[in-house]
């Protein structure tokens, strides 16, 4: 399975590699063409899990077809500098989707900032995978996307996404009613930041 990007010959792309990171015990990249079997496992695994903090899902959202169409999204707008969508793989399985550590609405000029979405798998809870993985995104995000700011939030009652953003050094900045859209309805959600103290002009990509 391959894709082509259909860009505007005036669009400037992005002078940066496809990222690749490496843990310990983790790969985090952007998921390819030969990954749609692992998504969609991964989905439909983790669908009562993940409803609680996620808006309601398209028709055909547990389908290949969704998760290709995703990919290729995905690709897109990274090479448009929009976002850095990160799947977490297992270095001992690297061929099976564990989560996501998502750097969405990237925002250049005056702002330099991106909000993360975060996504697990509920068997691998409890291993610190998440945090390792959220070290290895927040250095990328502060390095190799030159960005400022890290932007994150939860609902109140998620004391699990709270604890782990305060591992990743988030700070609780605000409280946002009705800021989501999360199963059908709106909801209020805790807003946190991460500021990069060593943020330089000329490291922006």
């Amino acid at each position: 399975m391959a894709f082509t990007l259909a860009l505007d010959e005036n669009v400037k792309m992005l002078p940066l590699p496809l990222p690749h990171l490496q843990t310990e015990r983790l790969i985090l990249r952007l998921a390819e063409p030969a990954d749609v079997p692992a998504l969609l496992e991964f989905h439909i695994a983790n669908a009562a899990h993940l409803a609680p903090t996620s808006p309601l899902r398209p028709p055909d959202f547990m389908t290949s077809r969704y998760w290709e169409r995703d990919v290729a999204r995905s690709h897109e707008a990274f090479v448009l500098g929009r976002s850095a969508r990160l799947s977490l793989f297992r270095r001992d399985a690297p061929h099976v989707v564990i989560g996501a550590f998502n750097l969405n609405n990237i925002v250049r000029e005056a702002a330099q900032y991106a909000d993360v979405g975060l996504a697990r798998d509920q068997k691998h809870e409890g291993q610190g995978l998440m945090t390792e993985a959220g070290h290895a995104a927040i250095a990328y995000a502060f390095g190799g996307l030159g960005l400022h700011r890290l932007n994150a939030c939860y609902l109140p009652t998620n004391l699990r996404s709270a604890r782990l953003l305060r591992r990743l050094v988030f700070v609780v900045e605000g409280y946002r009613r009705e800021f989501l859209r999360i199963q059908g309805r709106w909801q209020d959600q805790v807003l946190v930041g991460r500021i990069n103290p060593e943020w330089q002009d000329h490291l922006v990509p």
